[in-house]
């Protein structure tokens, strides 16, 4: 087990240092970068801007020299523990992300969304696979669709407008009450209340794939060889979904493990900007939009290292789950 560990952590070092080059290198080939449009600004605003500005401007934000230069500078630092300061603040990159405030934001979305995406998931994807062609599997089936094909963007912002413009019963956007002085357990249940509609966008568009993948798996175990003899010996239906179908219908569902990990701080990115949350999500799209590298780059190492962290936990709980599975 030591050995395997050992042996995907060096692989993914290479697999990590791969993803940084060909990310650094896109985002310095993109058609316009951060000085280009702060130049633009400054030039709607009535500025006047010389080519002398503009070529200082490049040299400051280390956008002047070539590509591969800059790429290794970059990973120099990023070994010394610098991985440089945001183009927007001027402040450093780790501070600005890791803020307690955002990461928190983020990541209490994403963990009670995935905890309410199971809890509700599981249970409707087995019953549509044990009543297969029934009502109930078609509105399961309905429910699929929807959650797959909605667009967050549209779906957020459509409760947005029903249940807090309208029928105003969830604020519009932010996470606290503006003016409030609350505490405690007000306080608490002021935060929840402004996070009902982002956790519920979330979580409706989250439970369609794992919907379909429950459904999928369980139909394809109650096909088997050992359920019917199961049935045949006479044993209780619930028994032989519960105790001998679900246990297999569980090992495919591990896999999704290694994209649930990073989900929980870069799933609810759209969902932020839509609710005006200060997530981490939101950070990093606005820095996406104005080209901020620094912010860019460390936002999505980050989750390329949680994704690797992902697909190892997700490996080491295969073998764990299913005996026939041995770690080489």
């Amino acid at each position: 087990m030591l050995k395997y560990i050992l042996k995907r952590i060096i692989i993914s070092i290479f697999l990590l240092l791969g993803v940084s080059v060909i990310l650094y290198v896109l985002l310095r080939c993109m058609p316009t970068d951060f000085v280009e449009n702060r130049i633009l600004a400054l030039v709607q605003n009535g500025g006047e801007v010389s080519e002398e500005f503009i070529q200082q401007m490049y040299h400051t934000y280390g956008l002047d020299g070539n590509i591969f230069v800059g790429y290794f500078t970059w990973l120099g630092n990023v070994f010394q523990g610098d991985f440089g300061n945001s183009f927007i603040s001027q402040r450093p990159v780790l501070s600005e992300i890791f803020s307690a405030d955002r990461i928190g934001t983020s990541f209490f979305v994403a963990f009670i969304a995935v905890i309410f995406e199971f809890m509700i998931a599981i249970p409707l994807g087995i019953t549509a696979a044990t009543h297969q062609y029934s009502v109930r599997d078609y509105v399961v089936t309905v429910l699929v669709l929807i959650g797959i094909s909605l667009p967050s963007f549209f779906f957020g912002q459509m409760l947005k407008d029903i249940f807090a413009n309208k029928l105003g019963w969830f604020p519009v956007s932010g996470m606290t009450s503006a003016g409030s002085s609350l505490t405690g357990f007000a306080k608490i249940g002021d935060y929840v209340w402004h996070m009902v509609l982002p956790i519920l966008t979330v979580v409706i568009l989250s439970i369609g794939s794992r919907m379909r993948m429950t459904r999928t798996n369980m139909l394809e175990v109650l096909n088997s060889d050992y359920i019917r003899t199961a049935r045949a010996k006479g044993l209780n239906e619930r028994k032989v979904i519960y105790k001998h179908a679900f246990r297999n219908t569980m090992i495919p569902l591990v896999t999704s493990l290694a994209g649930l990990i990073p989900s929980l701080f870069s799933g609810a990115m759209i969902t932020e900007q839509v609710f005006s949350l200060t997530g981490i999500g939101s950070y990093a799209l606005n820095a996406m939009q104005q080209g901020d590298i620094p912010v860019i780059m460390t936002y999505n190492m980050f989750l390329a290292c949680l994704s690797v962290l992902g697909v190892l936990l997700a490996d080491l709980m295969y073998a764990v789950v299913d005996p026939r599975v041995k770690l080489a």
